[in-house]
């Protein structure tokens, strides 16, 4: 049976309600989610055995944290307890022209103060096939990048294969070091690596000739010479795979996906979100997807990239960093029903 880790940071999420500017509001809606936990949650809800991975403090808005993860049935004994404080970040919403913002406050964080030797990952994979991180954990601090690739060789060494979202956040890179810096040697450890033009450029130094997201649509062939160059930059590698926004607006987007096995270029349909409710944690209900589809179906990349690409359109539905969907919900989409007639 498949089993799954993913390590990273969790957060306290401070949202404007509605699209009100922060300027406007005296209350925040109070959620929690983050990259890896955002994943976690996914592949609980596809019934999935998976733990997350993180460090947290021993106060109460933490273990409301760990609640609310064990609650969406995410394994959380793995956790490992110390530090000051949970991160936060802020989101105000955006609509029609006017783009979201997200403001961080996790400096000092728990997670940010992990050291090598703390995670003993020896005991976490046991019986474990699939571990997953993401570009957002070694952005924030040089211990937390040193113990992600403590995480990537262990799991090297027990044969579990090791997928990334590159996740490039250009405001998180603050202690010294660069993304191309540090994320190459993680990189190579990586079976399955995910990613968006910027990821690619901005992380690995590749960039995507003739790609134009702001004119609504992105063609998907234009990012197969990326895929190869990712592939031959780190040999390791198996799939690739983009994903694909065409920003119409705020609240419009079209949204697919591609995948590169080496081989052959595979292309997911294109789905119009036009009227989003939530897009943060689009591409980790993506990544959600992805690993429950090529875990599921390992002879048929077409299928698990066709499902990640639905089960992140049904999230842009959905307030919050998870992915509350079910696999129903998103074979249903997969097989053209977008009708959204009430169920009863």
């Amino acid at each position: 049976m498949n089993k799954v880790v993913t390590f990273g940071e969790v957060m306290l999420r401070l949202a404007t309600p509605g699209f009100q500017r922060f300027d406007q509001v005296d209350n925040y809606s109070a959620t929690f989610g983050g990259g890896e936990a955002n994943v976690a949650v996914s592949l609980a809800n596809y019934g999935v055995d998976v733990d997350f991975v993180t460090r947290l403090p021993k106060n109460d808005i933490a273990l409301a944290c760990m609640k609310d993860l064990r609650k969406n049935g995410v394994g959380t004994g793995q956790i490992i307890w110390g530090g000051e404080r949970l991160g936060i970040y802020f989101l105000e919403s955006g609509a029609v022209s006017r783009g979201s913002k997200v403001v961080y406050d996790r400096a000092h964080s728990s997670v940010s103060e992990i050291k090598p030797g703390m995670v003993d990952w020896d005991k976490v994979f046991d019986g474990v096939t699939w571990f997953h991180w993401t570009g957002i954990t070694p952005a924030i601090s040089q211990g937390a990048a040193d113990v992600c690739l403590e995480a990537i060789k262990a799991a090297n060494d027990k044969g579990i294969t090791v997928s990334t979202d590159l996740n490039f956040r250009k405001n998180l890179w603050k202690y010294g070091k660069s993304a191309n810096e540090v994320m190459p040697e993680l990189v190579a450890g990586c079976d399955v690596i995910l990613g968006n033009e910027e990821d690619a450029e901005k992380v690995l130094g590749i960039k995507a000739e003739g790609v134009d997201i702001t004119a609504g649509e992105v063609s998907g062939a234009a990012y197969e010479s990326v895929s190869k160059q990712i592939m031959e930059q780190f040999p390791r590698c198996k799939k690739v795979i983009t994903t694909l926004r065409g920003s119409i607006s705020a609240s419009h987007n079209s949204w697919s996906g591609v995948l590169w096995d080496g081989k052959k270029l595979y292309e997911a349909p294109t789905y119009q979100i036009t009227h989003i409710v939530d897009r943060v944690g689009g591409g980790d209900s993506f990544m959600g997807g992805l690993i429950y589809g090529l875990m599921t179906w390992p002879g048929d990349d077409q299928k698990a990239l066709n499902f990640a690409v639905a089960a992140s359109c049904l999230k842009h539905t959905i307030y919050g960093d998870y992915n509350r969907v079910s696999v129903d919900e998103v074979m249903k989409l997969m097989e053209g029903d977008a009708s959204g007639r009430v169920a009863r």
